[in-house]
């Protein structure tokens, strides 16, 4: 979907875009623990099992809504069949220059060998593998930390809706800001900083002060999940042809699969009654090292840009980094 969007939209006007998929994501993923409860007292309805029933019922919608992305989503403003000729015309020149296009020719080996050997897009991953273990453990144990705070059954799977609601208006707000101030970088080692400190005051406050952590437990998701929609449209709006922007897209997401796995063990099931510390202060270096890399990348990018400045060209502007 990032990618895709790509194809629509100018770089600045990524960042919310990506923002509302994935915050929209995330609080559906809210209710997800409260659908799963409801679908255990399925268990052995028609023979079935419960867990059966959770991917029919939860599979239903994508397999229908995959009909209707193939036959109604174009791939590209130019094959749109709602647009008129001169709408296509206007998607094709506000994208000229910064977006990617349909007609652009595939990747090919030379291409692929210069995304491959850019190392500064390994920043971006590096930055991205560091998002992702935060993401993914509170998205996948926000249940597990809520029932730590004395909370217990489905009043625990609701207690997590809050977190994730105010963690949706704040990441909106964010990539809006993101946008227009075009300062992604900024935002998102400002919102990873926020979200750093909110894990490190859950981690150091005592097990037992249930209302200040999960005070902190909604501060750690909103900085969280707030500043990866800058971080996608960083990275984007800083490839400059189609093909490249396809292969590092999908090199970003893939290096943030190893910290997705990371994410899964670090809150330990002995931990409960201390709080668990170790997810916290895990989570807590992780996205300090997201705040200094976006601070660092940042800095990188202003000395290339002067660079490019310096040598002057008549195709300087469209050779310059966004940060």
């Amino acid at each position: 979907m990032v990618y895709y969007l790509t194809f629509w939209y100018r770089p600045e006007e990524r960042s919310i875009r990506v923002a509302i998929i994935l915050a929209s994501a995330t609080l559906a993923g809210a209710f997800g623990g409260a659908i799963a409860y409801g679908v255990g007292h399925m268990n052995r309805v028609h023979g079935l099992s419960a867990w059966r029933w959770l991917f029919i019922l939860e599979g239903i919608p994508s397999c229908a809504s995959s009909i209707l992305v193939y036959f109604l989503l174009p791939d590209y403003p130019e094959t749109a069949s709602w647009l008129a000729p001169g709408d296509k015309a206007l998607a094709e020149q506000r994208l000229a220059d910064c977006g990617s296009h349909g007609s652009s020719k595939a990747l090919g080996w030379a291409e692929a060998k210069a995304t491959l050997t850019d190392w500064r897009l390994y920043a971006h991953f590096a930055i991205y593998f560091g998002i992702s273990a935060p993401f993914s453990s509170l998205s996948l144990f926000a249940p597990t930390i809520v029932a730590g705070l004395g909370y217990a059954s489905l009043r625990a799977q609701l207690m997590t809706v809050p977190p994730y609601a105010v963690a949706y208006v704040v990441t909106l707000a964010v990539s809006w800001s993101a946008d227009h101030f075009n300062a992604r970088s900024l935002h998102a080692a400002i919102f990873s900083l926020i979200g750093a400190v909110g894990f490190l005051a859950s981690a150091l406050l005592p097990p037992h002060a249930y209302a200040q952590r999960y005070g902190c437990l909604i501060v750690a998701a909103s900085g969280a999940f707030s500043c990866i929609p800058p971080l996608l449209g960083w990275l984007s709006s800083n490839m400059h042809t189609t093909a490249a922007a396809g292969l590092a897209i999908a090199l970003n997401i893939s290096f943030g699969a190893p910290g997705q796995i990371v994410g899964v063990f670090i809150y330990k099931a002995g931990e409960k009654a201390k709080g668990y510390p170790t997810g916290h202060y895990t989570n807590f270096g992780l996205l300090m090292f997201v705040s200094v890399g976006s601070i660092l990348l940042r800095y990188y990018y202003v000395v290339r840009n002067h660079k490019v400045v310096r040598e002057g060209g008549a195709d300087h502007a469209q050779r310059l980094f966004q940060y």
